[in-house]
């Protein structure tokens, strides 16, 4: 079982020290495995998996038990936040963390993202991997790609328009468009069909058509059309807005490379980029332990319960490098990543 190392209180300072490329991250590297914590917690992982497959059983039950009633909506409160810890169940699989093969993680993949979600797994891993080699590159991270928000403000300079508007008004809009992400994951899962392979895609393709015939299902045998649309929508609005809250936090608001930034060096690209939110049980649980980010962007493939276990030992280093490392609240990390999109939409706003 891993030691958690000894706990500190210790913040780094803001100034970064000269990159020394190749030997930063090594001795973290290797006290971290000293210490167990890249070991995998299939125990752990097994535990949770089963608890919120029973959890979600019980929603479904409670929805038909319920029935033909307006309050069987409040069951989809339960059922986004049950849906966001199936998500993080995928993301973890997608970074190779729960089973030591990849066609292992790949079956717990599709069947927590295609069947239980209805959100490609395929594409959720190829674009958060890309993410995190590049987290918050302007020109390789697909997170801070033009869409409907930008993130710099040579992005906002081109918005005309409806896009325009957005722009100006994307921080007061940020959290009412999250409850739109929920759509927007099978959307953009269905369109990435066509970059996949035909084995990959017939797989992928069933397993969603699948999820939709149960969802389906399990909401038109219980209630109406109309309440159950009414359902669907809530539920994947609060989901979306779940979602979004978890990973919103991570990094809006931070350094944001350009260009060639081989020379940050992995330690450097993943700390400088990120931003971890501090809180006690509820915060780590209800954000999935992705709020210890610098940990997780250092060790992607570090089981999640880990993460706050080398915390101290990633924090201590940075401090030995002069290397700023961002820690602050939840309602903090929201506020920094609002200022940061009302400042990109600045220049569009009269004066």
């Amino acid at each position: 079982m891993p030691q958690a190392p000894a706990p500190t209180t210790e913040s780094a300072p803001s100034a970064s020290a000269p990159p020394n490329a190749g030997s930063e991250f090594t001795p973290l590297l290797r006290k971290a495995k000293e210490q167990g914590l890249l070991e995998r917690r299939r125990g752990w992982y097994a535990t949770g998996i089963a608890v919120n497959g029973l959890l979600l059983a019980a929603v479904a039950a409670g929805i038909h038990q319920a029935g033909d009633t307006w309050w069987t909506l409040l069951l989809a409160l339960p059922l986004a936040v049950l849906s966001a810890r199936t998500a993080f169940v995928g993301h973890d699989a997608g970074h190779s963390q729960i089973a030591g093969s990849r066609r292992t993680n790949r079956v717990i993949g599709l069947v927590h993202g295609n069947l239980l979600l209805g959100m490609s797994y395929a594409w959720w891993n190829d674009k958060h991997n890309r993410h995190h080699a590049n987290p918050n590159h302007v020109e390789k991270d697909p997170d801070v790609a033009v869409g409907a928000l930008v993130w710099t403000e040579e992005q906002a300079a081109d918005r005309r328009g409806f896009a325009g508007w957005v722009t100006r008004h994307q921080a007061k809009l940020f959290f009412p468009m999250l409850l739109l992400e929920g759509i927007a994951l099978k959307v953009s899962s269905i369109q990435d069909l066509r970059r996949q392979g035909a084995r990959e895609r017939a797989v992928e393709a069933l397993l969603l058509v699948a999820h939709v015939a149960g969802y389906a299902a399990l909401l038109l045998t219980a209630l109406p059309l109309g309440k159950a649309i009414a359902f669907a929508l809530v539920h994947h609005a609060l989901f979306g807005l779940h979602l979004g809250m978890a990973f919103a936090p991570n990094h809006k608001g931070m350094e944001m490379p350009g260009g060639d930034d081989r020379r940050w060096g992995h330690l450097r690209r993943q700390v400088l980029t990120s931003r971890n939110v501090r809180g006690g049980a509820v915060t780590d649980w209800l954000l999935g332990g992705l709020n210890y980010q610098i940990e997780h962007h250092l060790f992607p493939s570090m089981p999640r319960p880990h993460l706050r276990l080398v915390q101290p030992l990633v924090r201590r280093h940075c401090r030995a490098l002069g290397l700023s490392y961002a820690e602050t609240g939840l309602i903090d990390s929201y506020g920094q990543a609002l200022r940061h999109m009302h400042a990109v939409g600045a220049p569009l706003r009269p004066e």
